[in-house]
């Protein structure tokens, strides 16, 4: 038994990234479907750095509703921050947890994390950087939970990120969740004082 299509919907391209240098005169202006298509700025989005990029944009879409010029079509590129300048904090397995955490001469942060969690990688740069700024004050180590479920266990780890304080081989302080860094920064200064 056969069927018949009845209708198809295809979707119109409202907006189309060119390169800067290819708009040099009217006449080299682009055209979708015979239609004229006048260059518009809109945002770039690199990480957390915005700059300004040249996107065209349909001249019937922008002329008959500027409320909504962005709503459909428009390109957003997201690119990874170079992060070769922060500090790797190293990762710790069950075998290394007694010597690098308990038998510490200096409070430790550890951070327990797992690959498929996304509050984490949010908060690794944050603990990066502390690493960087507490050098030889602090020591600072992730845990992956999937890989050493016996520690997380030991502490009762049952959310990621936990971020727990060790000063003398005892726990003295943990936080659960992606936090902001004046959160840690507070916790971490706290522990330095005593």
């Amino acid at each position: 038994m056969a069927s018949l299509l009845d209708s198809v919907t295809v979707t119109r391209v409202f907006s189309l990234p060119i390169a800067s240098s290819s708009i040099s005169s009217a006449s080299a202006v682009p055209s979708v479907s015979g239609r004229r298509i006048s260059p518009v700025r809109v945002l770039e989005f690199k990480g957390l750095k915005a700059s300004r990029s040249l996107v065209t944009q349909s001249a019937s879409l922008v002329g008959a509703n500027r409320r909504s010029r962005f709503a459909r079509g428009g390109r957003i590129a997201c690119e990874a921050q170079d992060t070769t300048a922060a500090v790797e904090v190293p990762n710790l397995s069950d075998s290394e947890w007694q010597t690098q955490v308990l038998e510490s001469d200096v409070p430790v942060l550890v951070e327990f994390w797992a690959p498929w969690c996304g509050p984490c990688r949010m908060i690794h740069p944050i603990v990066d950087q502390l690493a960087k700024d507490f050098a030889g004050k602090f020591k600072f180590y992730k845990i992956n939970t999937d890989e050493s479920p016996n520690t997380a266990n030991r502490y009762g780890i049952r959310s990621v990120p936990t971020v727990i304080i060790f000063k003398d081989g005892e726990k003295k302080d943990s936080i659960i969740g992606a936090v902001p860094r004046e959160t840690l920064e507070k916790t971490i200064e706290r522990f330095l004082v005593e």
